[in-house]
């Protein structure tokens, strides 16, 4: 559905575009109804993001913390040690599904996964997730797609502007040699 409403908005931009009053080049005017379509265009999207993400909380009766960015997560089992810092290597097993609920990889299927914190290894909303977990956390984490795999999802099987949802436990956390 989501996907459906996205088509129509952009066909929506594409004929408010389409109609610059006989001209043949776009006017600064024109320009200017673009991207105010496009900014509306985008506010919706997000809002609609956001509407999701809350659904699936309430449903689902999560506490979540919410930082700036848009990330919610909550710490299912407390672990121990130090916060993850920038450069240590993090292992970790992870369920992935999208928010509808739907299993996308798994570390059963893929095995376990293993990033530098802070080196563009993973998506930039589970490299601002472990920074708020410590070794041996569980942890449900929801990443919107502006900081998961965004327009384009992973060409695999992550669909285009995915809510991710991860369930996962921190394994090992090791300085990075």
């Amino acid at each position: 559905m989501r996907g459906f409403t996205f088509s129509l908005f952009c066909v929506f931009v594409v004929l408010l575009t389409a109609c610059q009053d006989g001209q043949n080049n776009p006017t600064k005017t024109n320009q200017a109804q673009l991207k105010e379509s496009l900014e509306k265009a985008n506010r919706y999207l997000v809002n609609d993001e956001e509407e999701d993400i809350n659904n699936y909380v309430a449903r689902h009766k999560l506490d979540m913390v919410a930082t700036g960015t848009g990330l919610r997560y909550k710490i299912l089992q407390a672990g121990t040690g130090d916060s993850i810092r920038e450069g240590q290597v993090v292992t970790m097993d992870y369920e992935l599904r999208d928010i509808k609920g739907d299993l996308i990889y798994s570390s059963k299927n893929e095995g376990v996964k293993s990033f530098v914190v802070g080196h563009g290894d993973v998506e930039s909303g589970m490299d601002e997730a472990v920074r708020h977990l410590h070794k041996g956390d569980v942890a449900v984490v929801i990443i919107p797609s502006h900081l998961g795999y965004g327009l384009l999802g992973d060409q695999k099987s992550i669909p285009e502007r995915s809510t991710l949802v991860y369930t996962l436990r921190i394994n090992e956390v090791n300085e990075n040699n």
